[in-house]
């Protein structure tokens, strides 16, 4: 967004629900918007207003922006409860060069539960009725397959990322790779991300502006004055039965590698929130975290806010985190600029949402994919995986883990295809 620009009074009405129906069916099945745990959380339908931001300053950009436009909003919110009142979802991307454009979009209704507790609000006036759910769409062929950097291209990667780290560039590098498939301009993107939250119901599953996922790691919370964070660095496949799974769990907890690469990512978000909050607390040692198929190492940070930071500030301070990107910061973003044969674009960004008041929840971008705009009577799909490299690490054992970090989403798209 270049040079200030005015915009209209947004108005907000939240209203308490009886029941809530069901989140996946209601939001545009071409373009969806939604970021859903648990199966509480938040869709969007229509849209009131979108932002558009790029460069360097992006996210400071949209802080300052959104900052200006909740103060100047009249918010009517008697449910007060996290995602109601004037809410935009966002998502931005991971570099700072990237060609990917970073949003904020407001729609016009949003729809929300929490627990027993269920509300819509309306943006811009107009009737609050809730639309029916409308049916998810037909299956749709999808096969998806290695693109700018192969198998071949990730170990050499990895190779040459170790060569750099023990000759002192840098002490972790996290190197991605991208896989692509091709959809129908017609695809119900609802049938992916329904199976991603009936899979993976303890991930934030999100769809904003094309971008699809289901990711585990909270990049960061705000509420009331609060502020935590879930990291994760470090990880094992899930063994094939409860005693190798619970022994794949002790020895990722004991794992020097694991361990080290962990450090990294916790010490980046501790170095962020330091300046921002009092009482910064972590756990004294990483837990393993479980998931479908993936045990990760993790810590859970949380604090006070004492400098009246929103939660679009803190995400201006904290990406991109060591988990990431890898450490130090610069050094490592020049590595993978040189490593990755291509613009990460929105993979490994910040995406969340945010409330009038600066509250809000944003995981990092992770286990998902980009859909293209329409072309030629297709989407394109581009999923993305990769994995924090150290001194220790193994060229097959790293393209081993990324192989096992794609399958959220490729077994996503397969299930939208039965």
């Amino acid at each position: 967004m270049n040079g200030p620009r005015a915009f209209p009074p947004l108005t907000a009405v939240t209203t308490a629900l009886r029941a809530s129906p069901p989140l996946i069916g209601l939001p545009d099945a071409h373009d969806p918007l939604a970021f859903i745990r648990n199966g509480d959380g938040i869709v969007g339908l229509g849209v009131a207003l979108r932002l558009e931001f790029s460069g360097p300053s992006r996210l400071q950009d949209a802080a300052e922006v959104w900052r200006a436009i909740a103060a100047a909003a009249t918010v009517t919110d008697p449910v007060a409860c996290a995602g109601t009142g004037l809410v935009a979802f966002g998502s931005f991307a991971f570099a700072d060069e990237s060609d990917c454009t970073s949003v904020l979009v407001v729609p016009s209704m949003i729809v929300g539960r929490h627990g027993t507790l269920s509300w819509v609000t309306r943006i811009g006036g107009g009737d609050s009725v809730i639309p029916d759910p409308r049916p998810i769409g037909e299956p749709f062929p999808s096969s998806f397959s290695p693109a700018l950097m192969t198998e071949a291209g990730y170990l050499s990667a990895v190779d040459s990322t170790v060569r750099s780290i023990t000759s002192g560039a840098a002490r972790k590098v996290v190197v991605a790779r991208d896989l692509i498939a091709q959809i129908p301009d017609d695809a119900d993107l609802r049938l992916p991300i329904g199976a991603l939250a009936a899979a993976y119901p303890d991930t934030f599953t999100f769809a904003v502006d094309g971008l699809i996922g289901s990711s585990p790691e909270t990049l960061v919370r705000a509420r009331g004055g609060v502020v935590s964070a879930r990291v994760l660095a470090g990880s094992a496949a899930r063994g094939p039965d409860p005693t190798s799974d619970a022994r794949a769990a002790a020895a990722l907890a004991e794992s020097p590698k694991d361990l080290a690469e962990h450090a990294f990512a916790l010490q980046s978000v501790l170095d962020s929130l330091g300046p921002r909050s009092s009482s910064l607390v972590a756990n004294s040692r990483p837990f393993p975290l479980q998931l479908r198929n993936i045990w990760h190492l993790a810590s859970d940070v949380t604090g006070a806010l004492t400098d009246g930071s929103s939660a679009l500030d803190l995400v201006a301070a904290m990406h991109p985190t060591a988990a990431v990107a890898g450490d130090p910061t610069d050094a490592a973003l020049s590595l993978i600029a040189g490593l990755e044969p291509f613009d990460r674009g929105r993979y490994a960004g910040p995406v969340g949402w945010v409330d009038a008041n600066g509250d809000g929840e944003w995981a990092i971008a992770l286990r998902c994919a980009q859909i293209s705009p329409t072309q030629g009577g297709s989407r394109t799909v581009t999923a993305y995986a990769g994995a924090g490299i150290v001194a220790e690490s193994d060229p097959n054992g790293e393209l081993a883990e990324t192989g096992l970090k794609f399958r959220p989403v490729v077994d996503a798209f397969r299930a939208a295809s039965i």
